[in-house]
């Protein structure tokens, strides 16, 4: 016998999406082990063939999200020839998802810039060293280039040309929520031709 209760406590949906996903998001980074801000991104290439992979959520702005990559990787090209993406982000602490489909811009350099200065020098010179997507004849040839720019770039690392930021603009954004007996909570946001959001209640 289920309860018919809204796993949210309530009917009423938010005016905006960006104001609810922070305050999941702040609820999963106290809950999550690892990675709250890990999220599966979905590409398709020129033939439609989609493909996923999981990256790391940077930045949430007042209307979109960033994630920083490998611009010469695969998911890059087939991103930067659609201008589309979609990603999901699983927390499995709250039993909730989110997800996202939109347009894609790559950030601007300063953004790139800035949050490149924030990482780790090992990861800084593993920017470097890996051509992201390319085959690798060995282990080996990946460690030697990261002891070549380790040599290289003996005090501040710059930034790679290859190496930057992505915008992604939300077109639809759905909130789900996991509800006895499968009873979910499902709610989408979609912007109108004024781009102003408009969410409806989605059965489960």
């Amino acid at each position: 016998m289920t309860t018919g209760k809204s796993p949210l406590g309530n009917d009423r949906l938010e005016d905006d999406p960006f104001a609810l996903f922070a305050d999941w998001f702040e609820q999963a980074k106290q809950t999550e082990i690892n990675d709250p801000n890990a999220m599966a991104l979905a590409s398709v290439d020129e033939s439609g063939m989609p493909s996923v992979r999981i990256v790391l959520l940077k930045d949430v702005g007042a209307d979109h999200f960033v994630f920083f990559t490998n611009y010469t990787s695969r998911k890059s090209a087939e991103l930067l020839a659609t201008k589309k993406a979609a990603f999901v982000i699983h927390w499995k602490s709250l039993r909730r998802q989110i997800r996202v489909v939109g347009s894609v811009t790559k950030a601007s350099a300063e953004e790139s810039d800035a949050y490149f200065a924030t990482r780790s020098r090992a990861s800084q010179i593993g920017a470097w060293a890996s051509d992201q997507s390319s085959e690798l004849a060995t282990r080996q040839t990946l460690m030697d280039k990261v002891a070549e720019f380790d040599t290289a770039y003996p005090d501040e690392v710059p930034r790679p040309p290859h190496w930057g930021g992505f915008v992604v603009s939300p077109q639809e954004i759905e909130f789900w929520a996991d509800g006895d007996a499968r009873l979910h909570d499902r709610f989408r946001y979609e912007r109108n031709q004024a781009g102003l959001w408009q969410a409806q209640r989605l059965s489960p």
